[in-house]
């Protein structure tokens, strides 16, 4: 085996997603831990951050209590480089989160026992059926009040459509946890509130009838126990590790992320089970990880990461090959050649420098300006990697800048945090007004609050009545024109300079499309990827 291939299939490259407060930041501090990446986990409580957790490093989020930036986190484990993405819970930045997903190549989606299935975690396992990316279930919190184990069972499958095997499975729960007990290794993991160190309290139990599993966990809750992994084998039958690799099941494990229980056997399980680097759609082929030829993609951008320095780092996923510091490598979209002296992985905002990086890592380039989300950097070849579109905002607000003279610093701001993809902008024809769309009501609170702090302005959003953004291309150039003439009152270009149609309700959007059968309406931008 060459050495690129013994560096793809050491990584694990995933995502952990999640409604907001099911425990998603606190678990990733765990596995860290566990990974032995950080040595002190934080404590977010009320959201009122006592010590930053690891993963939350933009000022708003520490203000907040909630992570708003997909973080970048990798660590060693048993032989293995694990990538961490550990993305926004928060449904207003759902956007960033569905860019995130294009790449890692598995996810690990947290639920809270008590509440079950929430609408985020709805919409976020939509993005993964949509590409059958194998999702591990951790179900959180056990140590409270919870819903019984089985509704939860029976309720991921109901409202995610994607069938469940548990793995673990809990001994009662809030006051009365005892513990889970491990279907596939056949062992008991006893629960003790006061232990939070890395260590777990694990029994070999071959045999559920022996008694001396009575020892342990009391009459009560062992022949409870026996009932529930009698009906689970009857029900469940054997893991199937290629239904979970094809996306089709997700193994389940019960724990406590904040008292790191239960979090080890999910950290073991998924090495053991989850998916190497895999190969990458383009305009014009699959990519696959052990190609020579070094390949990759930009799939978020951050400003300002570090507050001291004014830095731009965009995140690149490495498709394939090898990718090497000081070496010349080639922007699609530009047709240029770019080298990269300072590389860097992260560690949440901790950065180091790196010489090599392999299939799946994601690697810190910093820039200059150079990068939008979606382009490609290559050896040469000209292909683009596809899916990682901008969606149509939900929510529109016109821009209004409360200090004339800070208009430069304004300008620059906003067009860097479009870049990064906090929000979209769209410039409209007539009044050159600049219109921001989100996707929820807190993003604007997020731009207002970085366009202060890191830029120096000042701006309000006044309510603007659009129902939704459109991408409008046509292939005849005169009805295109005819087109612009008489809707320019609802036309704006994007950041990219395309054609974009705001259309102020559905009535309107259907007027248009009947007067103009011949233009074609986007809802979303991955029109633009065309063969160079």
């Amino acid at each position: 085996m060459s050495q690129l291939q013994q560096e793809i299939t050491r990584r694990q490259t995933f995502a952990i997603i999640a409604h907001p407060d099911a425990g998603k930041t606190t678990l990733t501090e765990k596995l860290l831990l566990f990974g032995g990446a950080i040595h002190t986990a934080g404590a977010v409580k009320s959201n009122k951050i006592k010590k930053s957790t690891v993963s939350d490093f933009m000022e708003i989020e520490k203000q907040r209590g909630i992570s708003v930036a997909t973080s970048v986190m990798a660590f060693e484990y048993k032989g293995k480089k694990i990538n961490i993405l550990d993305t926004p819970g928060h449904k207003d930045f759902a956007e960033d989160t569905y860019r995130t997903l294009t790449a890692v190549d598995s996810v690990i989606m947290v639920l809270d026992g008590a509440n079950g299935v929430e609408s985020q975690t709805e919409k976020l396992m939509e993005v993964c059926r949509m590409r059958d990316t194998p999702v591990l279930t951790f179900i959180n919190k056990f140590d409270r009040e919870s819903k019984d184990p089985f509704d939860l069972l029976d309720e991921i499958e109901q409202k995610l459509g994607i069938q469940v095997h548990p793995l673990t499975f809990p001994i009662n729960m809030g006051d009365r946890f005892k513990g889970v007990y491990n279907l596939y290794k056949k062992s008991l993991n006893l629960f003790s509130p006061s232990k939070t160190e890395v260590s777990e309290g694990l029994v070999q139990i071959q045999h559920l009838q022996d008694g001396v599993l009575e020892s342990y966990i009391g009459e009560e809750d062992a022949e409870q126990l026996r009932k529930d992994v009698e009906l689970i084998e009857s029900v469940y039958g054997d893991f199937d590790l290629s239904a979970y690799l094809a996306g089709k099941v997700t193994p389940v494990f019960f724990g406590s992320a904040v008292y790191n229980f239960g979090v080890q056997e999910l950290l073991d399980n998924f090495i053991a089970f989850a998916p190497n680097p895999k190969p990458r759609q383009s305009n014009l082929r699959e990519v696959k990880p052990e190609e020579e030829k070094f390949t990759g993609f930009i799939f978020k951008i951050h400003a300002n990461l570090d507050p001291n320095h004014r830095d731009r780092i965009a995140f690149c996923r490495v498709v394939s090959g090898t990718f090497e510091r000081n070496t010349f490598y080639h922007h699609v979209r530009l047709a240029k050649k770019f080298k990269f002296a300072n590389p860097t992985s992260f560690m949440a905002q901790e950065k180091s420098v790196i010489e090599q990086a392999y299939a799946g890592d994601v690697v810190g380039l910093y820039d200059s300006g150079n990068f939008k989300i979606g382009d490609t950097l290559t050896e040469g070849e000209n292909i683009l990697f596809t899916g990682i579109p901008n969606f149509s905002p939900e929510i529109f607000r016109e821009l209004v800048n409360k200090d004339p003279m800070k208009t430069k610093q304004l300008e620059k701001g906003i067009g860097q945090l479009s870049q990064e993809g906090v929000a979209q902008v769209f410039t409209q024809i007539l009044g050159n007004r600049k219109i921001v769309g989100t996707v929820g009501e807190l993003q604007f609170e997020v731009i207002q609050y970085r366009l202060a702090q890191e830029y120096g302005a000042k701006v309000e959003f006044v309510a603007k009545n659009f129902y939704k953004a459109f991408w409008v291309t046509c292939d005849e150039q005169a009805i295109f024109d005819d087109f612009m003439r008489r809707k320019a009152n609802s036309l704006a270009k994007d950041k990219d300079e395309n054609w974009v149609f705001l259309a102020e309700s559905q009535w309107m959007l259907q007027m248009a499309k009947q007067d103009f059968p011949d233009v074609v309406f986007h809802e979303h931008s991955d029109f633009k990827l065309v063969h160079v």
